[in-house]
């Protein structure tokens, strides 16, 4: 199971390839040293670079590990999470990047101070924070360290997570959005390969396409489950979009690559084609986990799947490829998170507070705020161990938590109707109830300890979503008449 010297060297050498990138790239930023250039490139990205630094953030741990892991466990029903999001990025490019644009947004976030009060724009940003941190990078970071401690035995979870994280956080405080966008683009073209390697190798060993579906058991080749499926109900798709529109669209973690577009066909161009590239996803993520199945079908758990295909299944040389792209996903979604981070605490609760604070002065916040969340995030990503699967920590915490700030800005965009302190007040009250729902039902139990049945968590995004609108539109009768 352990990693030859010529394989090690072979990361070696892709590690200073990106470092290389890094400080050739991200030279204009530290000349400039302004906060538009660390934190929008100088709003001059082409589309290709956007759609391909949307693929590889996206295609992070959670991908590799966790998405492989899904698809082993429960088969083809969970490319309902990969279409759907191409659907998302067709809405986004239509009707909500025109809007970002025109108004000139450095954060996603400032959308809600324009269209409703600056309250909710702060409650917000310090909600994105929060899932950043505990979501993004400690998910991205978990998962690579797993593949790492496999690898390299002497490691251990908690090492290995201080070193991504060493890792991605300097070069990504080197450089900024430029620099970030710059290397995602190559780590995008790697775990392509890289993904590409698995499905192909992992086919051949189980004696092709139709030797794969003879040996699948029949619920993991269903697309479409019962309404009361405990994995993914067909009515829940739903719910998957609601997840995808957060995720892909209201969310400074994406929306900051669009937001540095240069012109408005450039970022629609840009998201069109990211969403194009979840596609082939098919392939490249649910064909691993289906081949797992069939090779290894007793693992301790759906996260150990794409580990043991890379390193029992594949060859030696083979292994350093497939390894340089569970590196390349892992840092490119965890500098992404780190970016849109420390944007966020500059932006939105720094400049507010210290409007006398100049370009630089933010810049140097900006890189300070990297660094903190690099450190916390890797001293928190080794607990992710005790929740289960990395994909249902993933899904299930989104799933109860995120709802509510999508209702508010999809209220804000499409009714004019609603007052500017709706989405405060809406928030106050719906979210707090979700995390109720979240902490009784997937933390504590405490509703199967009752005997209550378990309402799938797309079902609780839908309902969270329609309860925020509900109290958005009681809140604006309420000031209209009085």
């Amino acid at each position: 199971m352990g990693l030859y010297a010529f394989e090690i060297a072979l990361l070696v050498v892709y590690l200073l390839a990106t470092f290389g990138l890094a400080i050739y790239f991200g030279r204009k930023g530290r000349e400039a040293a302004s906060a538009t250039e660390y934190f929008l490139a100088g709003r001059a990205l082409p589309w290709y670079l956007i759609g391909l630094s949307f693929y590889a953030s996206n295609m992070s741990g959670a991908s590799f590990v966790g998405l492989i892991g899904a698809s082993y466990a429960h088969g083809l029903v969970i490319f309902h999470y990969e279409w759907t999001a191409a659907l998302v990025l067709v809405v986004f490019a239509a009707i909500i990047l025109p809007v970002f644009l025109r108004a000139r947004l450095f954060t996603v976030t400032e959308y809600l101070e324009r269209r409703f009060e600056p309250r909710t724009r702060r409650l917000y940003s310090l909600f994105t924070l929060v899932t950043l941190l505990f979501i993004d990078m400690a998910g991205a970071l978990y998962a690579g360290a797993i593949v790492m401690v496999t690898g390299l035995p002497v490691l251990d979870l908690w090492t290995a997570c201080l070193i991504i994280s060493l890792l991605t956080g300097h070069y990504t405080i080197f450089g900024g959005l430029r620099t970030v966008v710059i290397t995602d683009a190559l780590q995008a073209l790697v775990l392509i390969v890289g993904a590409g390697v698995v499905a192909v190798y992992g086919l051949a060993q189980v004696g092709g396409w139709d030797a794969l579906l003879a040996d699948l058991d029949d619920d993991k080749l269903e697309l479409f489950r019962a309404p009361d499926d405990d994995v993914l109900p067909w009515p829940g798709i739903l719910g998957v979009v609601i997840l995808g529109l957060y995720y892909w669209t209201f969310n400074q973690y994406f929306v900051q690559r669009a937001l540095a577009a240069r012109s408005l066909p450039q970022g629609r161009w840009g998201a069109l084609f990211g969403g194009l590239l979840k596609l082939p996803n098919l392939f490249l993520m649910i064909v691993p986990g289906l081949v797992a199945a069939v090779l290894y079908p007793t693992l301790e758990s759906p996260d150990k799947a794409f580990p043991t295909l890379t390193f029992e299944l594949l060859p030696a040389g083979l292994r350093g490829i497939v390894l340089a792209a569970m590196l390349a996903a892992i840092m490119s979604s965890l500098d992404s998170a780190l970016n849109a981070a420390s944007s966020l605490v500059t932006m939105d609760l720094v400049r507010p507070l210290r409007r006398d604070m100049d370009e630089r002065a933010l810049f140097l916040v900006g890189r300070f705020a990297t660094g903190a969340f690099m450190v916390v995030a890797a001293i928190y990503a080794p607990l992710i161990a005790g929740f289960g699967s990395l994909f249902e920590y993933f899904q299930a915490t989104l799933a109860y938590l995120v709802p509510p700030f999508v209702a508010i800005y999809l209220g804000g965009l499409l009714s004019p109707l609603l007052s500017r302190r709706s989405a405060f007040w809406a928030l106050l009250i719906v979210e707090p109830l979700a995390v109720a729902l979240f902490l009784t039902t997937q933390v504590f139990g405490n509703w199967s300890a009752i005997g209550v049945p378990d309402l799938h968590f797309t079902y609780v995004a839908i309902f969270l979503v329609i309860a925020t609108l509900v109290v958005m539109g009681l809140v604006s009768l309420f000031e209209r008449a009085h």
